[in-house]
């Protein structure tokens, strides 16, 4: 069974879900990939302990603290590449940034391989399903490029310059 609830953020209405009472889903309005994996089965319960306990880590997050994600217990489902990926995203500080060519340089050491596909990473990343838990928004272009947020570029900005990033290093790309 899986169990969500609604919390009303500063972005708009983000979807919490949880199965086991652990976090597997957490979606900005909107956002690609939402729900996808999960048609069926789905309750909504706003008593749950770790769907309360999200809401306040939000709660802190969107006041500009730092909570820790690990408090959070989760159990994102994709494949292992996915996985890996995620796992790399989960370790980017608060108000820093990296790059998909960063996480494809990371992934292809491990692996003792020459190289790694930064499009291959961008498909992970986009599927994320826990958004700003396992913070996607971190990943940037390199040399800067914002690109590909699955919540919408206006909100990893928003995101980015919550957490105090330095907007000066990024731009928007040009739409052709």
């Amino acid at each position: 069974m899986i169990y969500t609830s609604i919390y009303k953020s500063p972005l708009g209405e983000i979807s919490i879900a949880c199965s086991d009472n652990k976090l597997i889903g957490l979606w900005i309005e909107g956002q690609k990939h939402f729900f996808s994996k999960y048609k069926n089965d789905i309750v909504v319960n706003n008593d749950i302990e770790i769907l309360i306990k999200t809401k306040k880590w939000l709660d802190k997050y969107f006041k500009g603290l730092n909570p820790n994600p690990k408090d959070l217990e989760i159990n994102p489902q994709g494949s292992a590449f996915q996985i890996e990926v995620w796992n790399i995203l989960s370790k980017i500080p608060y108000g820093k940034t990296i790059t998909y060519n960063d996480i494809a340089k990371e992934i292809a050491n491990s692996k003792g391989i020459k190289k790694m596909s930064a499009q291959a990473v961008g498909g992970a990343v986009g599927h994320n399903p826990l958004t700003i838990i396992i913070p996607c928004h971190r990943v940037v272009g390199c040399k800067g490029n914002l690109t590909g947020y699955a919540g919408g570029l206006d909100k990893k900005i928003y995101l980015l310059e919550l957490e105090k990033c330095n907007m000066d290093d990024f731009f928007l790309p040009k739409i052709k």
